[in-house]
């Protein structure tokens, strides 16, 4: 199974880029959701301006696809400022930084998206730039070695990452704004999708919409990439208008279920009820059964999974919940209650041996979704 081509992926796929920059929203009151990350964002960015100052350094942390890149530009557009972007594994020499930050202006916007992924020497020429405003650079080797010290601007660095917990404690102690971006709910989705759709010039009614929203696993980038696809199914099998009938036909067509999951996850799911017993199962097993990469399994199908109440992480591996048979119909294993019974399950925990868990009660997925 390659991850990039499910439609539910979070991750930026080649076809999404062209489709992101023609939807990004231009300024705050033009980005739908995170209203708590909104309320605090507009303090800081009117501060600032008030006072001709450069904004604090921003990290904004959460899943793929929430619109971290999207933010980081609407925060330049609402400061008045200029626009640098790149990545962490874009900068591979201390050379490279330097160049970058030395030909931005005053109180310019610097965007670093995967921070988490520069290189150790660059991140430690990167700390006084944010603390000091200057870059300190060892020209020469040997006994001919010198210190050079360059003045920066006053600028404003935005870090994305998507796993926070690998930024060091330095790094992450110079940003002065922490946000996390967190999952969408359905009818902020089905915003989001009209919204898509009238930029795009795609007939869609509002319970169609409603449709996508709620398959979308809250996530923008997943509901703009599924309109996209129900687009081209509306044009070829309906009249061209995505109502709710089209919508499902077309969301069923691409084996993506009322909850979100496409035949990926139901194949993992499936895996660990059928060939482990449910769980405990190590990461490493559990990736070598399904062919893809424990990162890939860490990142990108586990959290929503987690927030479906079908899996669960343990010392020990990863078990499956009472929710996960019900919704693949699969029989629910004996002494497997509804959240407080001791199940003894085959299969691998961390070295793929057998054992018991303790299952915490989890509510009704539906419910789980509509929380998101």
């Amino acid at each position: 199974m390659i991850e990039e081509e499910r439609v539910v992926s979070s991750r930026l796929q080649p076809g999404d880029v062209p489709l992101e920059q023609g939807l990004r929203p231009q300024s705050l009151d033009d980005f739908p959701g995170q209203e708590a990350v909104k309320e605090r964002l507009s303090i800081y960015i009117q501060a600032a301006r008030e006072r001709g100052d450069a904004l604090d350094h921003v990290l904004l942390y959460g899943p793929p696809g929430l619109g971290k890149t999207s933010l980081a530009q609407v925060i330049a557009r609402e400061l008045g400022v200029g626009f640098r972007m790149t990545s962490g594994p874009a900068i591979e020499r201390a050379g490279d930084l330097a160049a970058l930050l030395t030909n931005l202006n005053d109180r310019d916007v610097l965007f670093i998206d995967e921070i988490h992924r520069l290189p150790r020497p660059v991140e430690e020429v990167l700390y006084p730039a944010m603390e000091d405003f200057a870059l300190d650079l060892i020209i020469g080797k040997g006994p001919a070695a010198r210190s050079l010290r360059i003045d920066l601007p006053r600028f404003t660095l935005v870090g994305a990452t998507t796993r926070a917990g690998r930024l060091t404690g330095p790094l992450r102690d110079r940003f002065g704004v922490l946000l996390r971006l967190e999952y969408y709910r359905p009818e902020e989705l089905a915003r989001i999708v009209l919204r898509s759709a009238r930029i795009l010039g795609v007939p869609i009614d509002p319970e169609g919409a409603e449709e996508v929203a709620r398959r979308a696993r809250g996530t923008p980038r997943v509901a703009n990439r599924l309109l996209r696809r129900l687009r081209d199914y509306a044009q070829v099998r309906a009249d061209g208008v995505i109502t709710a009938e089209v919508a499902r036909a077309g969301l069923d067509l691409m084996e993506v279920d009322p909850l979100g999951l496409d035949r990926a996850d139901r194949r993992l799911l499936r895996v660990m009820a059928e060939h482990y017993g449910g769980g405990p199962v190590g990461l490493e097993t559990l990736a070598a059964a399904i062919g893809e990469e424990p990162e890939t399994i860490e990142d990108v199908y586990e959290p929503y999974l987690m927030q479906m109440g079908f899996l669960q992480r343990t010392p020990r591996g990863r078990v499956l919940a009472r929710r996960a048979y019900e919704h693949l119909g699969l029989p629910v294993p004996p002494g497997l209650d509804d959240g407080t019974a001791e199940g003894t399950a085959t299969g691998g925990g961390s070295a793929g041996g057998a054992g018991s868990s303790r299952w915490a009660r989890v509510p009704d997925p539906q419910q789980r979704l509509e929380g998101l």
